[in-house]
């Protein structure tokens, strides 16, 4: 991980060191969307940071409640009755035949968009997430200022309970690891990747990439928007890493909170192969477990007068371990984790082995949108 040429584990770009750009000469039309499934206790407050942006352009947001069973829709056309900006709240259709629900959702916000106010650019965005009020400013000045036909941010997760200490820093850690941002934002790289929380996307790009039909059955679709976008049409794409302008309010109180997250979209990560889950179940054990076991043994050797082998396995163990310590450093200090988190790394990438071993055994259990 230490000596990966793109570096991913420095977490880098961050949108909060960007260099300023420049404003343009005239801000386009965006269409924001905002998919929602039983989220009656987040979309309030996500609705609201969305009507209160800043943006100098037209802007317009549809929401559309997806089979939602509690009082998502009301709760959302309570906020559209005393909002400043256009807030359209709809019902959605039933589940067609090979599509995933979010986003069957996100299919028909945009052609209600289209429909309507035709805009330039969508902002695909979720109900858990919250934009501070120059956030679709910024990022549509980026898009802009950097020819760019998608502009993605990682949002700003949740780090308050004992679960996310523990299990959240190594997600993004793991997440960047298998998609580094500087090769997704590279042109000419094979590379491509975005955070389903937040998309901002030419219209006409996803439009030429066959649009959210193109993605249908994907329960990675954020991945899967990315991929069409940069190597489908050829067209810049870009991810960062978000620290204050876009977070997530969805809470991951206890370790199977998590458990559930992870499992829905992990096997698929892993393109449902086998020989390719065993493989990454067995470099986690190596990497994680194997620097533990070293540096016991090496320890217990070394008390009991052990030779060489014991000063070999105590001196592996702790190169290993200061290692993952090393790699955790970043991730910890984003998320404003003491010290000592970082040495929870060990437990943390096994657990995530667990969690894509029984994604593979079980599969997402009700846990994604079907």
């Amino acid at each position: 991980m230490l000596l990966h040429p793109a570096r991913p584990w420095d977490l880098r770009p961050v949108d909060a060191d960007d260099p300023p750009v420049p404003d343009p000469d005239l801000w386009p039309s965006v269409g924001v969307v905002v998919p929602a499934r039983n989220e009656a206790d987040l979309i309030g407050p996500t609705l609201g940071a969305l009507d209160q942006q800043d943006y100098p352009g037209e802007m317009s947001v549809v929401v559309v409640s997806e089979r939602s069973t509690d009082a998502t829709a009301d709760v959302a056309r309570e906020m559209a009755r005393v909002a400043r900006h256009g807030i359209e709240v709809i019902d959605g259709a039933p589940l067609p035949d090979g599509w995933v629900g979010k986003v069957w959702g996100m299919d028909q916000g945009i052609r209600l968009h289209r429909e309507t106010t035709a805009p330039e650019w969508l902002l695909l965005t979720d109900a858990d997430i919250h934009h501070t009020h120059d956030s679709l400013r910024a990022l549509v000045a980026d898009a802009l200022a950097g020819g760019l036909a998608l502009n993605s941010r990682m949002a700003r997760l949740r780090c308050t309970s004992l679960a996310e200490r523990l299990l959240i820093p190594p997600f993004v850690l793991f997440f960047f690891l298998l998609y580094p941002m500087r090769w997704a934002n590279r042109a000419g790289s094979r590379t491509a990747s975005a955070a389903g929380g937040c998309i901002l996307v030419r219209a006409d790009a996803l439009a030429a990439a066959g649009g959210m039909d193109a993605v249908r059955g994907a329960l990675i679709d954020d991945l899967s928007v990315a991929r069409m976008i940069k190597r489908g049409v050829g067209l810049p794409t870009r991810l960062a890493l978000s620290r204050e302008r876009v977070t997530s309010a969805r809470a991951y109180d206890d370790l199977g909170s998590v458990w559930h997250m992870v499992r829905r979209s992990a096997f698929t990560q892993l393109r449902r192969s086998w020989p390719l889950l065993i493989a990454v179940l067995v470099v986690l054990t190596i990497m994680f477990a194997g620097s533990v076991v070293a540096l016991i043994a090496g320890i217990v050797g070394v008390a009991s007068g052990g030779g060489a082998a014991a000063l070999w396995a105590l001196g592996l163990g702790a190169a290993g371990w200061i290692a993952m310590v090393a790699v955790a450093t970043p991730v910890a200090r984003e998320f404003g984790l003491s010290g000592v988190w970082r040495l929870a790394l060990p437990v943390s990438g096994l657990l995530y082995g667990a969690m894509t071993l029984d994604s593979a055994l079980r599969g997402p259990q009700g846990g994604g949108w079907r």
